[in-house]
């Protein structure tokens, strides 16, 4: 027998110039921040990640990228240390 959970989340659909489809789970993001730390476009003095109006849990707010600024690249699904954050690669 396998059990799931499903978790509460948001989707942006085709950002990195429709290369990627990012998801944030908020029932897992604590609101930490290292992905808006590591972002390599917010690195670079642009706002590609923000932290949104949606909280996350211990009702901190999670984060959202800004589908016409985000690369895909992936930095922010590999620091998460929660697992809150995917992106899923569009063919």
């Amino acid at each position: 027998m396998v059990t799931t959970k499903e978790y509460k989340g948001m989707t942006f659909e085709g950002v990195g110039k429709g290369r990627a489809n990012w998801h944030i789970y908020m029932d897992l993001c604590k609101g930490c921040g290292l992905c808006l730390v590591k972002c390599p476009i917010n690195k670079k003095g642009d706002t590609c990640l923000k932290w949104s109006k949606e909280v996350g849990l211990y009702s901190t707010p999670a984060v959202e990228p800004d589908p016409e600024k985000c690369i895909a690249c992936g930095t922010c699904e590999m620091i998460c240390p929660d697992s809150a954050i995917r992106i899923e690669k569009v063919k």
